[in-house]
């Protein structure tokens, strides 16, 4: 239970040798530079915004380059394609992509160029669709809407909002202005949308006429044609035609590029990494001559770096150690086994100052637990052999998707123990189908495989005396790591007050607890223990009490009426004990849940006997029925005992809030550079 032990490193060499050193540090990956070391306010900073925008463009136009392809060209992807991890990608390709960076960006733009005559063209066909709507109505009229008319006479379009004959027309003509009518009105189309007509009038009495129009709502067209609707419909069909021949062309240019992906991934990444290497450059106090950064290095590495850092670039090194309590960032160091549990660790949060990490510890709790809440074997096999066999095909897998399919991997193993124990095999699935098809009569009680321990689905309080249990051990664990951290701490007078005094009041309850006639009727176990034993456990209960009652007032001083009350509130923090222990009755429920729901499938599952259609039933429901049993009893484990570790475990002893070391490094989206050179 251990961090990477930290180190402060000062680094100050030569300008001209600022970008070899910022390009090592870069590809060790070793070193957590500090943006704003202390004592340097009056130091320059370089101004790199210009060239860092610049690289962040270019990255942003091979990505949106990337997206392009994968939009009208995806690459065929295997179903575990998220397993694989970032390719390697060889040195001469790497540094080829360097070199020609230029021409890559030049495809990149190519494709960007591409798809904006796509957008083109296909707003081309939405303006055209839009118009053949607008113009539907309209197909009745033999000439263009926008003619000029004659010398005398004026001719224009419009429409009422409602239905009208023409008749209707002249007659409101008539009622409005009685000297109108040198004029001839035409319905081209009536619906429920309104009533299109056509006019022609005098050019003297048009402007009247519009006017006596627009009373009963006319409007005249958005869509207004130089040619004959007909004719327009036709040349519009014509433009869409076109435009989907040269959309399909575009779309057949753009797959043209896919052969470029890989150089494109690459060009990408090598932005990046020079955008985020001129993003820290601009952090870095400076003066004419020399540079300067402060960060953070793992001890491990500090002496090499140091000695890297002198012979290669003349650099002057300080190294530092961090004191203890000083806020530095946290780098877990654990086993192997461990490691899987770190993902669990982080979303809590990381051991911040002066705490120890208890990633060990928890996962093989974690483990323990979710086998214990889970527990059948053959679910548990499941989880081990699917697990192990995608950490065995895919060895470049992301590190963090690793580490949670190593945590289920060992939990896969734990289910398969509990399983074993409980005798749990697809629920009760062996019994059923050696009583519905091979016509096996078992004894009341008996089981083709039996349990090495017991069947918890025949003896629920036996489970659930046993999830107390497990809950005190792993309560007192977390306590008992309490006070080995104010023992490394030297704080004797908390590890007496807030340890062993609890100690003596919880154990001291324990003990009461277990010969009582309360426990006798729930768990059917008659405890005897000597009289002496009896007395010692009041007299640890007692004590206890009056040590909490007495001390867990005392970091506030002042009266004793004041402590003596603080001391009763602390007391009566038993109750959290208390509920904090019924929280491992959950371990009886979700592994109650599991056998309940497989032995209903199965049943389920055999109601049509023996017989072909009953086989067939059967093979459905139980591999529909148990996958689905599988997947939500997985959930609800991986969730409480998630729950059971930062609720209950942590709440005795951890806090976190620790930050991350977070590495100046080659940072890529879709290739592994470690190794690789930068220009």
């Amino acid at each position: 239970m251990a961090s990477e032990p930290m180190m402060k490193i000062g680094i100050c060499a030569l300008q001209s040798c600022r970008k070899g050193v910022l390009e090592r540090l870069q590809e060790l990956g070793c070193v957590e530079i500090c943006p704003k070391p202390e004592g340097t306010e009056k130091f320059e900073r370089a101004d790199v915004d210009g060239a860092r925008n610049a690289f962040q463009k270019k990255m942003n136009r091979a990505e949106q380059a990337l997206e392009i392809l994968e939009r009208y060209a995806p690459e065929p992807k295997g179903l575990f394609h998220a397993l694989e991890g970032k390719p390697v990608p060889g040195e001469s390709l790497y540094a080829d992509t360097a070199a020609r960076r230029s021409e890559y960006s030049g495809t990149a733009e190519k494709l960007i160029q591409l798809e904006e005559e796509l957008r083109e063209q296909r707003a081309l066909i939405r303006n055209a669709l839009r118009e053949l709507d607008e113009l539907q109505p309209w197909k009745g009229l033999d000439v263009a809407m926008t003619h000029p008319g004659t010398r005398s006479c004026s001719f224009f379009t419009g429409a009422f909002p409602f239905l009208y004959t023409e008749q209707e027309i002249e007659e409101f003509v008539s009622e409005e202005d009685p000297g109108l009518n040198l004029y001839a009105v035409q319905v081209v189309s009536a619906s429920k949308d309104g009533t299109r007509t056509a006019v022609v009038c005098s050019r003297e009495d048009c402007e009247k006429l519009k006017a006596v129009f627009r009373k009963r709502g006319f409007s005249e067209p958005s869509c207004l044609t130089k040619d004959p609707p007909e004719d327009r419909e036709r040349q519009l069909g014509q433009q869409i035609g076109n435009a989907e021949e040269q959309i399909l062309q575009l779309k057949n240019r753009i797959r043209e590029f896919q052969c470029e992906r890989e150089h494109l991934r690459l060009l990408s990444d090598y932005y990046r990494v020079r955008a985020e290497k001129y993003e820290t450059l601009g952090a870095l106090p400076q003066t004419r001559k020399v540079f300067a950064l402060e960060g953070f290095v793992p001890e491990k590495n500090a002496k090499g770096l140091k000695r890297e850092l002198t012979c290669v670039f003349g650099a002057a090194v300080r190294l530092e150690k961090i004191s203890e309590g000083e806020p530095a960032p946290v780098l877990l160091k654990n086993n192997r086994f461990a490691r899987t549990g770190e993902g669990v660790l982080s979303s809590f949060g990381l051991p911040g100052p002066g705490e120890t990490d208890p990633t060990g510890m928890m996962t093989g709790f974690y483990v323990f637990l979710f086998g214990l809440m889970l527990a059948d074997a053959a679910y548990g096999a499941i989880i081990a052999v699917a697990c192990g066999a995608a950490l065995l095909k895919f060895p470049r897998m992301e590190k963090n998707l690793r580490a949670s399919l190593g945590l289920f991997f060992w939990c896969g193993l734990s289910t398969l123990f509990w399983g074993v124990l409980f005798g749990g095999y697809f629920g009760d699935a062996p019994d059923r189908i050696a009583e519905t098809f091979f016509g096996v009569v078992l004894p009341e009680g008996k089981s083709v495989i039996p349990a090495l321990w017991f069947v918890p689905l025949h003896d629920p309080m036996r489970l659930l005396m046993y999830s107390l249990l497990f809950g005190c051990i792993h309560l007192f664990t977390g306590l008992g790591i309490k006070g080995y951290l104010c023992i490394r701490n030297r704080d004797g007078t908390a590890f007496v007050c807030d340890v062993v005094f609890w100690f003596l009041l919880l154990f001291g309850l324990l003990l009461l607890l277990l010969p009582s006639s309360m426990f006798a009727s729930m768990f059917g176990i008659a405890i005897r223990f000597p009289a002496a034993v009896t007395w010692i456990s009041r007299g640890m209960a007692l004590g206890g009490a009056l040590g909490i009652l007495l001390s867990a007032g005392r970091r506030k001083g002042g009266r004793w009426g004041i402590r003596l009350a603080l001391g009763a509130y602390d007391l009566y923090n038993v109750t959290g004990w208390l509920s904090d222990l019924l929280s491992y009755s959950r371990l009886l429920a979700l592994g109650l849940a599991t056998g309940v729901i497989a032995s209903v499938v199965n049943q389920m599952g055999s109601m049509f006997g023996n017989s072909v259609f009953g086989v067939l039933l059967f093979l459905a429901v139980f591999v529909v029925g148990h996958t689905f049993n599988l997947a939500i009893n997985l959930l609800g484990a991986y969730v409480h005992t998630c729950r059971l570790q930062y609720v209950e475990f942590f709440g005795k002893f951890y806090e976190g809030g620790g930050k991350a070391f977070a590495p100046f490094a080659l940072n890529t989206k879709y290739v592994d550079l470690k190794g690789e050179h930068q220009e």
